[in-house]
């Protein structure tokens, strides 16, 4: 109701009002900002419940990425990227060094995102560059592959770019996303943050950048994310509501 009030400036929702039907009854309509490819619509979902695909930001037009990490990109093969957003669990050099030594074992160059207070690096091979930010819809397209902790979002993106993804959850939403990663064949089977060792994330790194099946499946997969079109959806939803609602009777 603060929320109404300030932001919307509506008068307040009575308390113990359903809030998925007005007061005729009829249903109020639901959006979920996620894709039915990701996430199958349940069939037993009223028509008034929509999924409308992914609600992108994208910053790509406004963002210049600094020189080094454009001269990092064109230096060699694409690079996998690696980031846990401000999660890092209790011991963020051990993290690191797991990263940095599977990356040496399977000769892969990568992209070590250390943001919000996340992963401690020390010195870096040439091969890895550390990476405070970078807007996922500019990076992600330029990596082979995505590793992160499942964040809804991080998820997102990584799927919308085409791009294989291993998750390596920490709590919460995350095992979720990583076991549908998974179960969709876009990405290898999760390994919790507590399970994982250099030997593990190697071969899952591997797979991620050699297992051809694994990246068609997930350059399908982007295709088919890019052409929902999610926010354009979630307009017209929208935008048909408020037209039913001013042509009604009063």
């Amino acid at each position: 109701n603060e929320f109404r009030r300030k932001v919307l400036q509506l008068p307040p929702k009575p308390k113990g009002m359903d809030l998925l039907h007005r007061a005729d009854g009829s249903p109020i309509p639901v959006l979920h900002g996620y894709s039915q490819y990701v996430v199958p619509r349940p069939t037993d979902w009223p028509d008034s419940v929509h999924v409308n695909g992914y609600w992108f930001l994208d910053q790509h037009d406004s963002w210049q990425p600094p020189d080094d990490l454009k001269a990092f990109l064109e230096a060699g093969a694409p690079p996998i990227y690696i980031g846990f957003g401000s999660i890092s669990g209790s011991q963020p050099q051990r993290l690191a060094k797991v990263v940095i030594d599977a990356l040496q074992t399977t000769h892969q160059r990568g992209i070590l995102a250390t943001g919000w207070g996340g992963l401690q690096t020390g010195d870096l091979p040439k091969t890895v560059f550390q990476l405070d930010q970078a807007p996922h819809d500019w990076l992600f397209p330029k990596v082979s592959a995505v590793i992160h902790h499942g964040g809804a979002g991080t998820t997102a993106a990584g799927l919308r770019a085409g791009r294989p993804t291993l998750i390596c959850p920490f709590f919460g939403d995350q095992p979720f996303w990583g076991k549908q990663i998974y179960t969709l064949g876009v990405g290898p089977k999760p390994i919790p943050q507590k399970q994982l060792t250099t030997s593990q994330l190697a071969e899952a790194m591997h797979d991620l950048v050699a297992n051809q099946t694994m990246r068609r499946n997930a350059e399908t997969l982007g295709e088919k994310i890019r052409a929902e079109e999610g926010v354009e959806n979630a307009i017209a939803v929208l935008t048909n509501t408020l037209d039913i609602q001013s042509s009604a009777p009063k």
